[in-house]
């Protein structure tokens, strides 16, 4: 059977947060016992990772990385109208990608125990991001 819910993530500032719960919430319930979730996030200024979810260090890190890698106010960008945090969410969201697929083992994500849902939120205010999730199973 297949299963999908459309939800809005809460709006949340620039950076990488973890969104693990917050899904969960949204998912059908029960999930089956052996089967697939694949989370789409509809917007091409934020993207969907799993990376640490204990060390909060790991996501200001994170932020650190992807501003060097993909800088703001870069003569060469065409892209400007809509401030200069927009272009380069756009690259950051091409790098990072918009689905996750996760397997579903006896019931519960089948996440590694230092694993978490991120939302990667390239905006400086991005608004309520809208997630598809389709659970095969």
């Amino acid at each position: 059977m297949i299963q999908q819910v459309e939800f809005r993530l809460k709006e949340r500032h620039r950076g990488c947060h973890i969104v693990t719960r917050e899904i969960l919430e949204h998912l059908p319930h029960p999930l089956p016992e052996t089967g697939l979730l694949n989370l789409f996030v509809r917007h091409t200024s934020c993207a969907l990772s799993i990376n640490e979810n204990a060390d909060p260090d790991v996501r200001g890190d994170m932020e650190k990385i992807l501003n060097h890698i993909v800088r703001e106010n870069e003569p060469y960008y065409d892209h400007t109208f809509e401030g200069a945090d927009d272009m380069p969410a756009h690259a950051k969201s091409s790098l990072f990608g918009v689905s996750l697929t996760i397997p579903i083992t006896r019931r519960q994500l089948n996440l590694g125990t230092w694993q978490g849902i991120y939302l990667c939120e390239f905006r400086d205010y991005g608004g309520p991001r809208s997630i598809v999730a389709t659970v095969y199973g």
